[in-house]
């Protein structure tokens, strides 16, 4: 099932996500991870967290592959940092540690569609998480594949990429922000606007 994503604007993506109980239904946690990788591969995502499809659970799916094969102009990449393909579910996350010396990328958002902003973040970051069959790991991640993920384990602190520009940049993100919130957005998937329901 390809659910609708939820657009800038609406409370569930400003909230902190809330940890999934170890008595979470195996079969619905298996069902929900297959629809949001269904759903992100049909937005032609690289990540989608929970919240982006209205659950605030610590939850969140990822598939680099896609980013390491091309940049947002249909590029190849042939300069660092990259790293090795994730695809995998993240349950329960906690970020133990970003290292590095940061670097600038332009990043984007299928809650928040047609605006990129360069984002500074650091090269490695190791997180602790639960896989789909509940099993604890912690696991270091770098490069390209670090950025998706510390952009998703955001959306589970509520905290969106836009976040993140200058007060100046912020100012000047106001207007398509707000129109965004109000549906008026070009996006060729469903999405899900404050108080209008699904588009």
């Amino acid at each position: 099932m390809i659910y609708p994503i939820v657009a800038f604007g609406d409370p569930v993506l400003k909230t902190l996500a809330k940890p999934l109980p170890a008595d979470y239904s195996a079969a619905e946690l298996e069902l929900i991870i297959a629809n949001m990788f269904e759903t992100m591969y049909h937005a032609h995502g690289v990540g989608l967290a929970a919240p982006q499809i209205g659950k605030s659970i610590r939850l969140f799916v990822v598939d680099s592959a896609p980013m390491l094969d091309e940049d947002e102009d249909g590029n190849p990449i042939i300069e660092e940092p990259t790293a090795a393909p994730v695809k995998q579910a993240f349950i329960n996350p906690q970020l133990i540690s970003e290292t590095g010396e940061e670097w600038v990328f332009e990043e984007g958002c299928l809650s928040i569609p047609g605006i990129r902003e360069r984002v500074s973040r650091r090269p490695v970051v190791t997180l602790r998480y639960e896989d789909e069959n509940r099993q604890l790991h912690e696991q270091t991640f770098s490069g390209l594949t670090a950025r998706v993920i510390q952009h998703e384990y955001d959306h589970l602190e509520g905290v969106l990429f836009t976040d993140y520009a200058s007060g100046l940049k912020k100012q000047l993100l106001k207007g398509k922000l707000a129109r965004i919130s109000k549906g008026d957005v070009d996006a060729d998937y469903r999405m899900r606007f404050v108080g209008q329901g699904r588009r």
